[in-house]
């Protein structure tokens, strides 16, 4: 695997490969990573021939008062795992090379919509930074196909919706979200968990079922979303939001509704969990 930082090198590369008729996937990830970041690297094996990986921790992403100082670094046991996977290139540039203007004048990308609730409420800013920096890299690797992993379905569907509507010829592949035996879905956060907040962190996932169950037999879709935050608030976390929406726009469900996804955040000590299940009636 070749790492570079420079963004003329990473495109003489893949203008070679280009030339060479290869197909490309890249899957762009903030590093520390876990078993989850690397099957999106076994599945973008699936579709090409040559797999660009990258690891940017991303201040446009991070409101004022979120963990970017503290948020874990490992380049060189991120290098060796992307490497026993099979990755063919790793692009890991600075802040100053990503955005030689400063934050401040950096002309960004916004998806309106889907990018409104949940999580873009609960973090104001942070899809506008996903969306910029999403955008940015798909037009410095030009891949044929980008991995996402579905443990974070709104990024999912923020990044979707752009590649739509800027009509990028980017096929966008989603991977199933990597779980602990516990349920508790695979993180770079679950690190800053105690002993004691692991044990009680699968609450989230356990009442994301009980509430995908629930919903096949119920439509008061809002007093069960209800019930579930309690449930989840009383095994000793704190419900940030759970709603059960269209799975396609992720506006609130109506009783017409077939596919459906249940998302749901919880704040569980220093960490903020996100979960989601996708519900079929």
């Amino acid at each position: 695997m070749k790492t570079v930082k420079d963004i003329t090198e990473l495109r003489q590369q893949v203008l070679k490969w280009r030339q060479q008729g290869l197909r490309i996937a890249f899957v762009p990830t903030m590093g520390n990573l876990h078993a989850g970041h690397i099957s999106l690297v076994t599945k973008a094996r699936e579709h090409a021939d040559k797999i660009v990986a990258s690891i940017f921790v991303n201040p446009m992403q991070f409101g004022a008062n979120e963990d970017i100082e503290s948020y874990p670094r490992t380049v060189q046991a991120d290098q060796e795992r992307l490497i026993a996977a099979g990755t063919d290139l790793l692009f890991t540039p600075t802040p100053d090379i990503i955005y030689p203007k400063g934050l401040d004048k950096q002309t960004f990308v916004e998806v309106p919509n889907v990018s409104d609730g949940y999580c873009g409420e609960s973090r104001p800013g942070h899809f506008r930074g996903v969306s910029t920096i999403v955008c940015k890299l798909f037009n410095l690797v030009q891949p044929d196909v980008a991995c996402f992993g579905l443990k974070d379905y709104q990024q999912v569907q923020v990044i979707q919706t752009m590649v739509d509507d800027l009509s990028l010829p980017i096929e966008i592949i989603p991977v199933e979200t990597v779980r602990e035996e516990s349920g508790l879905a695979l993180s770079s956060r679950n690190g800053y968990l105690t002993a004691e907040e692991k044990s009680i962190a699968p609450a989230l996932h356990q009442n994301i079922q009980w509430l995908a169950s629930a919903i096949k037999n119920d439509t008061d879709f809002i007093g069960l979303a209800r019930k579930a935050a309690a449930f989840i608030n009383n095994a000793g976390l704190k419900t940030d939001y759970i709603h059960i929406c269209h799975a396609r726009t992720l506006q609130p469900a109506s009783e017409d509704d077939k596919e459906l996804v249940i998302l749901a955040a919880a704040h569980c000590g220093k960490a903020r969990l996100i979960d989601n299940l996708r519900v079929s009636l």
